[in-house]
């Protein structure tokens, strides 16, 4: 417990300019609250750099499905663009060798003469009408492959310039995700400083922050009476809490490790829906629904961004991939500031009978 606490207080780097000066000479200080002061200063900083770095993680996820999705969209149309210019080159191929058939067959003499010396007559009659048929239709289609050429080239234009300031933008927003994941690297030279006291003070202040939001929680009557999941909630839900003790890894989407988003919308992909990749898109683009109403398998959505996201499991509690330094746990549901919830499958069908996952072996 405490090297995973160690690392906690070690990754709350450069969020406060004064904190490695200060830090030392709280040690060494003889007044136990200015000690507990510099602890509980020191959590906030920590808390506040990891949904810093959790919000700038989410953007550029969310930016690179994005990107992902362009590129994809660049080689479809780049695809139909060759086509075009394949079908339209076969086409003016085609027309040219009607045309050439046409002016041989009226060069030597007149079509008149020709007509009169044939041995059938209606044949070569109708055979010149044909001819000139298609050579026609050819002209038509030539021309309709040269607008459709003209507007696949224009639709690959507007592509590539979207991907282009896509790409410009996933660059700006990794250099700000590993700018932020820089400072949590460089806090860790605090790991000298603190002393077993204040890594204790640590683990006790957001144990207790966290159990007394949980209480203003539940006393409120926000959460709701146990409600059955969807079958498809119930996979969710059980694939989250076999990745229990895995860690959590930025951008990590499994089997090995997650992130917060990396493990439900993994979760739901076991359970057979496909959902969006990051919290942001989750709580954008899923049906939201009152806490009020949560059952298993629920999304439950925290912070004023969106940035941090867990799988409601019921009874007030949600499995989640908290942050680096840490494994997939269960934790209370107001373990973070909540913003609301979403429902991945609103038109599921709710189980008669519902036996939760166990928990206490893990």
């Amino acid at each position: 417990m405490s090297g995973r606490l160690v690392r906690l207080a070690c990754t709350a780097a450069m969020a406060s300019g004064a904190l490695l000066a200060s830090t030392p000479a709280v040690v060494a200080a003889p007044d136990p609250g200015a000690e507990k002061r510099s602890v509980t200063r020191l959590l906030t900083d920590l808390q506040q750099l990891y949904q810093d770095a959790e919000r700038a993680t989410e953007t550029y996820n969310a930016t690179a499905e994005k990107l992902k999705k362009q590129k994809a969209e660049v080689a479809r149309i780049d695809g139909n663009l060759a086509k075009s210019r394949l079908s339209l080159h076969d086409s003016r191929a085609a027309a040219g060798r009607l045309a050439r058939q046409q002016y041989q067959n009226s060069g030597e003499i007149s079509s008149y003469v020709r007509l009169l010396l044939a041995r059938d007559p209606q044949h070569a009659l109708d055979e010149g009408h044909v001819i000139g048929q298609l050579a026609q239709e050819r002209v038509e289609t030539v021309d309709r492959l040269q607008g459709t050429e003209r507007r696949t080239d224009a639709l690959a234009r507007k592509a590539r310039k979207a991907l282009d300031d896509q790409l410009v933008l996933a660059e700006r927003q990794k250099k700000e995700r590993d700018e932020v994941r820089a400072r949590l690297k460089d806090v860790e030279v605090l790991l000298a400083s603190l002393s077993a006291g204040q890594i204790a003070e640590l683990a006790r202040l957001e144990k207790s922050g966290v159990t007394e939001a949980q209480q203003k929680f539940v006393a409120s009557g926000a959460l709701s009476s146990a409600r059955p999941p969807t079958r498809e909630g119930e996979k969710a839900a059980r694939y989250a809490v076999e990745q229990i003790g895995k860690p959590y890894v930025w951008g990590a989407e499994g089997p090995g490790a997650y992130d917060c988003s990396g493990l439900t919308s993994q979760a739901w992909q076991h359970a057979g829906r496909t959902i969006p990749r990051t919290s942001q898109e989750q709580w954008a683009r899923l049906p939201h629904i009152p806490l009020s109403e949560l059952r298993p398998g629920d999304l439950v959505i925290y912070f004023p961004e969106a940035t941090h996201v867990a799988l409601y499991l019921g009874d007030g509690l949600v499995v989640q991939a908290p942050r680096p330094g840490t494994d997939v746990k269960v934790s209370p549901i107001a373990a973070n500031p909540l913003l609301g919830a979403v429902r991945p499958d609103p038109d599921g069908k709710t189980l008669r009978h519902y036996t939760p996952p166990k928990l206490a072996s893990r």
